[in-house]
């Protein structure tokens, strides 16, 4: 691990750690005929979503108390206190639970610190793998590979061949649909890219993608760390309108439809203003 993350953000080296310590939580029920409950919208939860959770909970608040935790698995906090919170963690201690639950790799532990609705980092853990992705805006990215050997990583601002999708293996839209048909008229060849979780931002980070367009649900803590690692790498995540992505308190933890995107791409205005069609 970069020897200078205490210098990148105080916190960063600690949240890094929790992440792969909750990494190390999941793997046991992993594979393992998990018993599967139906939380109130439907949505799966396991035993493993549990012991990550109650992990990064124990292990965030430790690192520092007058910093308040927002996670999926425990996200019933009133909408009056979180509106009077200036800092707090974002946290999806198991993203990609039905993908966890078919026994893919491609699910992650994502954590994000959030100041007045907008992600100073992000890290993302892969579990399955050991990899771990972290960064923030203005703070650089990297990728760690299982040992801690990092590198820096950027977004690419020109396809290397065709033009290149990463979509949800198990969400889409009608919208998202016609984005992608207004997308191969305007780019011409499209290649898509199916990969579950927040994975589909670390691909764009890395720049082994060109965009992500999301036009179907998704929720703040499927988000907020991994637009933190893109942000970092040279990307951004925008609404349809343009305006970047950002985590206020609402009443709502729904995100917006969003594009996440190369910042600096000469192709960035002609993007928006096909999605902007679509709004």
């Amino acid at each position: 691990m970069n020897a200078d993350l205490k210098a990148v953000h105080p916190l960063l080296p600690a949240v890094i750690e929790l992440a792969r310590g909750a990494g190390a939580a999941i793997l046991p029920h992993w594979r393992a005929d998990v018993a599967v409950t139906a939380k109130a919208d439907a949505s799966p939860v396991t035993a493993a979503d549990m012991a990550a959770h109650h992990l990064l909970l124990a292990g965030l608040q430790a690192l520092d108390a007058s910093i308040p935790v927002l996670s999926e698995e425990a996200a019933d906090i009133s909408l009056q206190e979180r509106a009077a919170w200036s800092r707090w963690w974002v946290v999806d201690p198991l993203d990609g639970t039905k993908e966890f639950i078919a026994g893919s790799e491609e699910f992650t532990v994502n954590v994000a610190l959030v100041e007045r609705g907008r992600v100073l980092f992000g890290v993302v853990g892969i579990p399955a793998t050991g990899i771990c992705y972290y960064g923030g805006d203005g703070l650089g990215a990297w990728r760690a590979e299982a040992s801690g050997e990092a590198r820096p990583i950027a977004v690419r601002l020109a396809p290397a061949g065709a033009f290149t999708l990463v979509a949800s293996r198990r969400h889409s839209s009608p919208a998202q649909e016609r984005l992608l048909a207004d997308l191969g008229d305007g780019f011409g060849e499209l290649a898509l890219v199916s990969v579950g979780s927040s994975l589909k931002f670390c691909l764009l980070a890395e720049g082994a993608a060109d965009c992500y367009p999301r036009l179907a649900p998704t929720c703040q803590w499927d988000t907020a760390a991994a637009q933190g690692v893109l942000e970092g790498a040279g990307g951004e995540v925008l609404d349809l309108r343009g305006e970047p992505l950002t985590y206020e308190a609402r009443e709502s933890f729904l995100n917006p439809s969003f594009l996440a995107l190369p910042a600096a791409a000469a192709w960035r205005g002609e993007l928006i203003a096909l999605a902007r069609a679509l709004d």
